[in-house]
């Protein structure tokens, strides 16, 4: 460039080190440039919440103003704040890698309860102003008060420390960014398949005018076409819902093993309960349009689901199927015993890990009383055995996300290879986990429970039939046969196989839980 470039930004610490690592980069690339901070009326505005400023142009329509006008030759914004269309005459030239678009629950230590999912204490209070955080965190935990929280990172954070909130919620990339220190506070992280993100969180984008060709050129090497290629699907999807409006709407797209996930959550008000889907595709070409029909409201949804699996009143499957109108049966064909009555107290005395592949297997080990002689560190397969494990007081340091053991296996063996690990579990487990590790780990299985047959093996006329465990797909086709006109979930590869070798199509959701369950219901047509 044979000029020096003048970059716009806000002046919040956030935004600086935003413009500041867009200035460097383009310092390696040889090009100079300077920066001028620009007033938003998000930044003067305090008394909105972030659902009525975030993509309607709040924190950037003056920045507009100035490329436009000429005053600045590029604008840096978070991607997120920017409206779905660009005005007449700007374009996006560039977006950066994306930052881990996970979200932190900040967290008191003297509000922390572990036996909590989220481990905020029962009917605490947490600070957003984000309806999308707020419909997903109420489904995840109804009993928490959600109070608005304005202000720029450093200032929540620090409204926080002054007590005006039990826990709050930020977005993780900030934090990254800006390299803050939270060792103050208990810190959960929850994962972008967990609770869904805004679209194009985590991301910057470069705006300039459309018509300074030399610099667009010049910027492509801060591009990453495949960051935008997973950006369109998000900020198409948010543009057909309604644009820019206080919709608590997240999406997440994302390229995996070859494959295209998108991840949805929407509701209607921040303290309804939202909806999710998960898709998968070979492309991204039409994948906002598939995923418009789903939330059709003319849409048409099974009128009944039959789970093998007992549930309770506040679970969170049975609330996002009832949500729906969709009758629930909800009655195991298995029952549980216990596998030992007693637990020899020189089992745990070198044990470094200890992995559950069930809740069973949690609840069942810890009725043995079990005494730790040293510290030791829990792996858990899926959020259904975490927060069981949670229930037992103990927090779990690996969770493996997923449906495929073999794939957790691999992951978990990363943290515990040459280790000592002992596995409660069913009696003649599937080990899974088991085989994945190297040959120089120690593995100890411990059968703490066995399943048995229930009495009540009757059929099911629901219109879906979602099977939780290999043992319930043995126990129901004793007796039973399947409609042709009957839908199958199964939860987890091994659960799937049983159907493989029935010559039944099954779907397997994307986590083995009951998000991934509910994703599963929402997404049969």
């Amino acid at each position: 460039m044979d000029r020096k470039l003048i970059i716009g930004t806000r002046g919040s610490e956030l935004a600086l080190w935003q413009a500041n690592f867009v200035k460097d980069k383009l310092a390696e690339n040889n090009i100079e440039a300077e920066l001028k901070i620009i007033k938003t009326q998000g930044d003067r505005i305090l008394s909105l919440s972030f659902d009525k400023l975030e993509g309607k142009g709040f924190f950037t329509k003056e920045l507009e103003e100035e490329l436009l006008e000429g005053t600045i030759d590029l604008a840096v914004h978070s991607h997120k704040d920017l409206p779905t269309e660009n005005p007449p005459g700007l374009t996006i030239a560039a977006v950066s890698e994306r930052e881990d678009a996970s979200e932190l629950l900040l967290i008191l230590k003297d509000c922390v309860d572990v036996h909590q999912k989220l481990s905020v204490k029962f009917g605490g209070i947490v600070g957003t102003s984000s309806n999308r955080r707020k419909a997903q965190l109420l489904a995840l935990r109804p009993d928490l008060e959600i109070e608005d929280l304005r202000g720029n990172v450093p200032t929540r954070i620090n409204k926080l420390r002054n007590e005006a909130y039990d826990a709050i919620m930020i977005a993780k990339a900030g934090v990254i960014r800006l390299g803050l220190d939270l060792s103050e506070f208990y810190v959960e992280t929850l994962s972008p398949t967990e609770l869904v993100p805004a679209p194009a969180q985590g991301v910057l984008a470069i705006q300039v005018r459309e018509n300074d060709t030399q610099l667009f050129e010049a910027l492509q090497v801060l591009n990453h076409p495949d960051v935008a290629e997973e950006l369109a699907v998000e900020r198409r999807t948010l543009q057909m819902f309604g644009g820019g409006c206080h919709l608590p709407l997240g999406c997440y797209c994302r390229k995996h093993d070859g494959m295209y996930q998108v991840f949805v959550s929407k509701a209607d008000e921040g303290d309804e309960f939202p909806d999710r889907l998960f898709l998968e595709s070979k492309t991204t070409k039409g994948l906002p349009e598939k995923i418009l029909t789903y939330f059709d409201k003319d849409r048409k949804f099974p009128e009944s689901v039959f789970i093998s699996r007992d549930l309770s009143e506040h679970s969170y499957f049975r609330r996002a199927v009832e949500k729906l109108g969709i009758q629930l049966e909800a009655r195991s064909l298995i029952r549980t015993v216990p596998g030992i009555t007693t637990l020899d107290p020189y089992i745990l005395k070198n044990i470094d890990w200890i992995f559950f592949t069930s809740k069973n297997a949690v609840e069942y080990f810890f009725e043995l009383d079990p005494v730790f002689p040293k510290k030791v560190k829990f792996g858990v397969m899926g959020s259904g055995s975490e927060d069981t494990l949670r229930r037992h007081g103990h927090v779990a340091d690996y969770t493996g996300e997923g449906i495929d053991g073999a794939d957790v296996g691999h992951d978990f063996a990363t943290h515990a290879n040459g280790l000592t690990i002992l596995f409660p579990g069913a009696v003649s487990p599937m080990r899974s986990i088991q085989k994945a590790l190297s040959k120089d780990t120690k593995i100890i299985d411990l059968p703490v429970y066995e399943t048995v047959t229930s009495e009540d093996l009757a059929g099911s006329s629901a219109d879906v039939l979602v099977f939780t465990s290999p043992s319930n797909v043995e126990a129901y086709f004793i007796d039973n046969l399947l409609d042709p006109l009957q839908k199958v979930i199964a939860i987890g590869k091994s659960t799937g196989k049983k159907f493989d070798e029935l010559g039944v199509k099954y779907t397997l959701p994307f986590s083995p839980d009951e998000l991934g369950l509910a994703e599963a219901v929402f997404g049969i047509k």
